[in-house]
C-alpha cells in the first residue's frame, strides 16, 4: 500500500509549523518527529485559515 499524498502544500506546512513555533523540531527530526498536538494543531489553524478565505470571498 503505498502513501497517500498530502493536501497541504509544503510551504504551507513549514509556515504554520514557524506560525506555531515547532519548526526547529521539523528541521533536527523530519514531520515525524512533531508531536500528535502539533499536528492537530496545525490541522486545526490551516482550517482555520481555509474558513478565513471562504469567508472574505464570499
Amino acid at each position: 500500500m503505498g502513501r497517500r499524498r498530502g493536501i497541504m502544500s509544503d510551504q504551507m506546512k513549514v509556515e504554520l509549523a514557524k506560525e506555531l513555533g515547532f519548526y526547529d523540531v521539523v528541521q533536527d527530526e523530519g514531520w515525524g518527529g512533531i508531536k500528535a498536538r502539533d499536528a492537530g494543531n496545525m490541522v486545526k489553524r490551516a482550517i482555520e485559515i481555509a474558513e478565513q478565505q471562504l469567508a472574505n470571498k464570499q
